[in-house]
């Protein structure tokens, strides 16, 4: 007995059994109408019945799109996981498909000519309708190459002033200011930060902060409190092991990190100079990832709203590419929260449950 394939279900199918046009249909499952609550929610309604699936690629023709978005990222060293990534990833996956739009991603080396002919051939062929960008530096070659070919994209993070193109970002600056504020209120004037080089735009925004909030306390910071590497744990280790030997009248009672690694590899070495974390040295940290509210004790840190910058940055490359207009507003820029623990000496927030 031979089994002949079942039918597919098609458009006109769903628009008979919510009985409405098959036009209607299309246009509410591509978020393309405003229908009534009781129409959307009968073709919805049908769509699961009968489950229905877009035949994409005649859908591609139509269109001239290929409802594909591309998206790339450096990978992290292999001994260092990335939550941030991972919430951001979850984040436009989701708000992607409620678009009935696919995602291709991919992670790409430091040859910056080999990631652009990528970009290029992607564009070249059709795969993809934008780029989703993160990880942005000043003088970026991703946005100078996307501008340059006038193709859409919509970054995760700014570049240069004179470079005008959408983003949505996290107000580093903002961040960072509320923790010295705090270690301030606290009644430390000591206050040490382990940063990134100086080439680093994410990192100089967020050093910004605590600039700022130095210099309207009337504090100079010694050159010797400002330690610079990369951001990982053994650079964390490494430059408070050399802080906590400053002469006592230069060593620092409070500590920022502009991410949990370092602030991780600075309450290692506290730990190992028998410094008492929330007490003789208080840290605090960027990111709030999972794990930091686990650590003993657990670890003030600034929370970036990465899941809202997914899930907005997505409808803002979609309008980009079915208007062909650029989103209004053009930049975003979002206001991380300060979660306060006990590595800064204090009681661990209330919105975690005590």
């Amino acid at each position: 007995m031979r089994i002949m394939p079942a039918r597919r279900v098609t458009l006109k199918d769903v628009a008979a059994t919510a009985g409405v046009s098959y036009q209607t249909v299309s246009k509410v499952i591509n978020h393309q109408l405003q229908v009534s609550e009781e129409t959307e929610r009968r073709v919805w309604q049908a769509v699961e019945t009968l489950n229905y699936r877009p035949n994409h690629t005649a859908r591609a023709l139509r269109s001239q799109r290929s409802f594909t978005l591309g998206y790339s990222w450096p990978p992290s060293p292999k001994d260092q996981t990335n939550p941030i990534l991972d919430q951001f990833l979850q984040s436009i996956f989701e708000a992607a498909q409620e678009r009935g739009y696919y995602l291709l991603c991919f992670p790409y080396n430091m040859d910056t000519k080999q990631h652009l002919e990528t970009y290029g051939e992607l564009i070249d062929t059709g795969r993809v309708d934008g780029f989703i960008l993160s990880s942005v530096e000043y003088q970026d070659p991703r946005v100078l190459f996307l501008l340059e070919r006038n193709f859409p994209l919509v970054a995760f993070g700014r570049s240069d002033p004179e470079l005008f193109f959408p983003w949505i970002d996290v107000d580093g600056a903002a961040g960072i200011a509320m923790v010295m504020s705090h270690l301030l209120e606290l009644g430390h004037v000591r206050i040490a930060a382990l940063a990134w080089p100086q080439s680093s735009r994410v990192g100089n925004n967020r050093m910004e902060g605590y600039f700022n909030t130095l210099k309207a306390a009337g504090i100079d910071p010694k050159p010797c409190w400002i330690q610079r590497g990369e951001g990982r744990f053994s650079f964390g280790y490494e430059a408070t092991r050399q802080l906590l030997d400053l002469p006592k009248a230069d060593r620092p009672t409070a500590l920022i990190a502009l991410n949990d690694p370092m602030a991780i590899g600075a309450m290692q070495a506290a730990r190992e100079h028998k410094v008492a974390i929330g007490t003789q040295l208080v840290i605090a940290s960027f990111d709030d990832t999972p794990m930091v509210r686990y650590l003993d004790p657990p670890l003030t840190s600034v929370r970036q709203p990465i899941w809202e910058v997914g899930q907005r940055i997505i409808p803002m490359l979609l309008d980009y590419i079915e208007t062909g207009r650029l989103p209004e507003p053009t930049s975003v820029l979002v206001t991380p929260q300060l979660i306060i623990r006990g590595s800064t000496g204090s009681q661990i927030n209330k919105q975690e449950g005590g």
